[in-house]
């Protein structure tokens, strides 16, 4: 691997990977687009598409899922927004405008998760729909959409960690990154005379990381005990998974007045709000056949 990398350049040096020219953006007419938002739209068409499908298989009206989707999509990416810039506020105080620049980053995608099961509940409750149902339904297709939406980040040379020399070590030229985002660590091991850093690719993690969630949630869809089940899979699956890879990145955002990553926090408390819900379900259900048991034993 060279000592020097070209600005667009990225590498993986510990698979023998050297990426050359990767864009950013590229142009249409004179019109510059950012492969960020082009990657974060083919993830919400594709997690669309199979939450679609799965409706379908449900015995759903797809439509459904298409109508919710439209509400889904405009509020998500604002609550993605408004989730990233409360808690990295100092970036943007001084220049309010900033925050409508979404070409540069700055979504946190449990802010989305937020508000898209916010978004999903009032909709149920105007539509007549079971939360519950649909919620089940949707989550394939939301981490559909974050195994793909994760490599916006790459493109974008952000949510990485701190330095690692593991096999899966990515190598990026300094000059393409947020300087905020070069920790103490990382500056400590750039090596005299290169012109990059070293770092775990955090973004890569959660895509595999997501991959398996979605291949355990699809493999249990069948086996599911009681509506809701899948969701809560989700949460506590995801809370897990985003735990561990929130504390190794170094663009993590803090809860304020405090060392507490706020994603890291809101993780753990989902994996234990998540487990004792579907344990507390399935003890009310065992308990419920039960009682019936004993009722049709009496009853002879």
């Amino acid at each position: 691997m060279q000592d020097i990398m070209d600005n667009m350049d990225i590498a993986f040096p510990n698979l023998g990977i050297y990426l050359r020219n990767v864009p950013k953006s590229f142009s249409i007419f004179g019109f510059r687009i950012a492969l960020y938002g082009v990657i974060i739209a083919v993830g919400v068409l594709a997690g669309v598409l199979m939450a679609a499908e799965v409706a379908r298989r449900e015995k759903v009206d797809p439509d459904v899922i298409w109508d919710f989707a439209i509400y889904a999509i405009i509020f998500s990416i604002v609550g993605a927004r408004v989730y990233y810039v409360v808690f990295s506020w100092d970036r943007y105080r001084d220049d309010l405008l900033s925050i409508f620049n979404l070409r540069n980053g700055g979504l946190a995608i449990y802010g989305a998760v937020i508000a898209a099961f916010l978004t999903l509940w009032i909709y149920c409750r105007l539509k007549k729909q079971s939360f519950l149902q649909l919620a089940d339904i949707c989550v394939p297709g939301l981490v559909l959409g974050q195994v793909i939406g994760r490599w916006g980040n790459f493109t974008n040379r952000e949510v990485f960690g701190e330095y690692t020399d593991s096999l899966l070590a990515m190598r990026l030229p300094m000059q393409m990154v947020r300087a905020g985002d070069i920790s103490d660590t990382i500056s400590a091991h750039i090596v005299e005379g290169t012109n990059y850093i070293q770092v775990h690719p955090t973004f890569l993690y959660e895509s595999l990381w997501n991959l398996a969630l979605l291949c355990l949630l699809l493999l249990y869809r069948k086996h599911k005990k009681f509506e809701g089940e899948q969701w809560l899979l989700y949460l506590g699956g995801y809370g897990i998974g985003r735990a561990w890879i929130e504390g190794i990145r170094t663009d993590t955002l803090f809860i304020p007045h405090t060392g507490f990553a706020v994603s890291q926090v809101l993780a753990v408390l989902l994996v234990v709000v998540s487990a004792a819900a579907d344990g507390f379900v399935r003890y009310r259900l065992k308990k419920r056949v039960t009682t019936t048991e004993n009722n049709e034993e009496k009853d002879t």
